[in-house]
């Protein structure tokens, strides 16, 4: 993919989360099951990084289930941030904290607090960057602020087996795109909640989860799905650093 679809498509995504945040956050409660899963996989007392945090939910769930922990989110959208600064201020002082960078471009890791975290988490977020050597760049980042025996907990939608969600796919000309210029698996959905948009969204199926991993380093140690209203919308994947192999 080129460097200008990639942009374009990245626009597209951000003018989403400028323009219906407030919608997008009402649509995602904090007390939202579908986090309920990934609840295992996080230790106890952990340093946990939310990669594309948007409003924060997830750090109200872990001073609920895993007291102790201490939570930093990261997000491009200024108007996410300010709704997650407002639910956190309800947490104690010191618990979560939230920062402002771009994920899509190198070097955001530099705005994060001194590492490494327990765990890095980027859910229904992987989908939404565009092209296959971008996302595999940004697992590659999450990697460099693991902890060694940290691990990186990532869930992307599966919205071509899901009736509810294909519906909402729409040609690539509502936004002005040429098919030619887009990778396998890219598609365009539509947004009716609290006014009308468009996301850009690829589909990372398993295959596509494990040749990313292998590009970024990682391995895949566990996976499964969960999400939804039909419990099955997102698959949800542990990974871990690629174990080296002792020189004999």
């Amino acid at each position: 993919m080129d460097d200008e679809t990639v942009a374009t498509l990245l626009a597209l995504n951000r003018r989403f989360y400028t323009d219906l945040a407030a919608a997008f956050a009402a649509s995602r409660p904090v007390g939202d099951r579908a986090l309920l899963p990934i609840l295992p996989h996080i230790p106890e007392r952990a340093r946990v990084l939310d990669v594309g945090c948007g409003h924060g939910r997830l750090a109200l769930l872990l001073a609920r289930e895993r007291p102790g922990s201490r939570y930093v989110g990261v997000d491009v959208s200024a108007e996410l941030l300010a709704v997650a600064g407002e639910l956190a201020a309800a947490l104690p002082p010191g618990i979560a904290a939230f920062c402002r960078a771009d994920i899509a471009r190198p070097g955001w890791t530099g705005a994060l607090p001194a590492g490494p975290f327990d765990c890095a988490v980027a859910l229904a977020v992987l989908h939404h960057i565009p092209s296959f050597d971008l996302r595999a760049r940004l697992l590659r980042d999450i990697g460099t602020v693991l902890a060694p025996a940290g691990r990186a907990i990532l869930s992307t939608w599966q919205f071509l087996a899901n009736a509810r969600m294909r519906r909402k796919v729409v040609p690539w000309t509502a936004a002005g795109l040429a098919v030619e210029k887009l990778e396998p698996g890219d598609y365009l959905l539509h947004w009716k909640r609290g006014g009308c948009s468009l996301r850009y969204c690829h589909l990372v199926d398993e295959a596509e989860l494990q040749r990313l991993a292998a590009a970024a380093g990682l391995q895949v140690v566990e996976s499964f799905r969960a999400g939804g209203r039909e419990g099955d919308l997102s698959l949800v994947a542990v990974l871990q650093r690629e174990k080296v192999s002792p020189l004999t």
